[in-house]
């Protein structure tokens, strides 16, 4: 359960997840300084790779494994409750970003950005060019074999984009198309939060 609860804090948390706001009680408080204080003798310049930022994380977290029993205890939380023990791990990941650990920031970006060698590979699909979002960014939108909608956002130039551009684009409507993508995570003000976003590599008409 341990190794699942910082599981869960370094995804959900850099993933945006939102959970109910609860206080934080002096069992809480003892861990979360911990913590900081742990995390701020890491030497994160050193760390190059999400790999190493989790497992740099994890040491710190398991050193508290004891704390952590009494935060569940101040929180009337089961242990064994995956659900509950869940919500404890957000909150003390988000608590950690609240209170402007600095050093766990640093880290948290670490274990965002991961790199390309830890196996974000470009992937492919194929569908029916239908339009282009505009939410700040342009977002490429095409439909599936099941007719499903998929969006990708476009942020750099790549092959061809120009064809895309303006009025021009609408002319591709209903055009059998390749996406090549990257996953991307990045954090979005509005939603105060990371999410992942499939950056467009290339396109190609079929």
């Amino acid at each position: 359960m341990k190794k699942n609860l910082i599981l869960i804090i370094t995804v959900f948390l850099l993933a945006g997840v939102k959970v109910n706001a609860q206080e934080i009680g002096p069992a809480q408080q003892r861990l979360l300084d911990s913590l900081c204080k742990s995390i701020s003798k890491i030497d994160v310049s050193k760390i190059k790779t999400k790999k190493e930022a989790n497992d740099a994380f994890m040491n710190c977290f398991e050193s508290y494994a004891d704390q952590l029993v009494e935060v569940a205890k101040e929180q009337n939380v089961d242990m064994t409750n995956q659900a509950a023990m869940h919500d404890v791990g957000i909150n003390i990941g988000k608590n950690l970003m609240k209170q402007k650990c600095g050093s766990f920031m640093q880290l948290a970006m670490k274990m965002a950005k991961g790199s390309d060698e830890e196996g974000n590979v470009a992937q492919s699909v194929t569908g029916t060019f239908k339009r282009i979002d505009n939410r700040g960014f342009n977002y490429l939108v095409i439909t599936d074999k099941a007719g499903s909608e998929k969006s990708f956002i476009w942020l750099r130039q790549f092959g061809g984009s120009e064809k895309f551009m303006g009025a021009e684009a609408a002319k591709l409507a209903g055009k059998k198309i390749e996406v090549t993508w990257k996953d991307m995570e990045v954090y979005l003000p509005q939603a105060n939060g990371y999410y992942i976003v499939k950056e467009i590599i290339s396109i190609s008409f079929l």
